[in-house]
């Protein structure tokens, strides 16, 4: 049995082995950000053709200084993720400036998720969502290799039926 001592102001226990995910989230976020940005800028170039106003050119380039900004947190977020598998519960951490760990016990968990949309399977990713009966502690694990994560919903869903619990 694993004993830790968990500070309130650094929640990120040092004696387990976190896992990333995989760098290709951040391309993921990358290219859904550029997709958004296109449609976004299309409808101002169009707001802009229409009023010829100087307040339309004002919200375009907020809207890019937003999308620079946007997308450094969220390659910061990205690679902040991480979770480890222990004895008794799955750790799922992330954050950067409000970090947040979860400790889901396999036995309060009702099911697991596998999920992949158009760009995860573009890329060749999934993301497994763990749920339990308390909706707060759910926990999500995005941007794994589709093996990893067959590998992580088999193992967490054998684990859950052993306690008797749950799944």
């Amino acid at each position: 049995m694993e004993s830790q001592s968990l500070n309130a102001l650094d929640p990120w226990p040092q004696t387990v082995q976190w896992r990333p995910v995989s760098p290709k989230m951040i391309t993921v976020e990358l290219v859904e950000r550029a997709i958004w940005t296109v449609i976004l800028l299309a409808i101002t170039g169009t707001l802009w053709l229409i009023f010829s106003s100087a307040w339309v050119l004002v919200a375009g380039g907020a809207l890019i200084v937003g999308t620079v900004g946007g997308t450094y947190f969220s390659i910061q977020a990205i690679r902040s993720y991480g979770y480890a598998e222990r004895e008794r519960d799955l750790l799922v951490r992330h954050g950067r400036l409000i970090r947040r760990l979860s400790i889901v016990p396999y036995g309060r968990m009702q099911f697991v998720d596998v999920t992949a949309g158009p760009l995860e399977r573009a890329f060749g990713l999934a993301t497994v969502r763990l749920h339990t009966a308390a909706a707060a502690s759910d926990a999500t694990i995005p941007g794994l290799e589709p093996d990893e994560a067959t590998r992580l919903r088999d193992r967490l869903a054998a684990l859950g039926e052993d306690r008797g619990e749950g799944l």
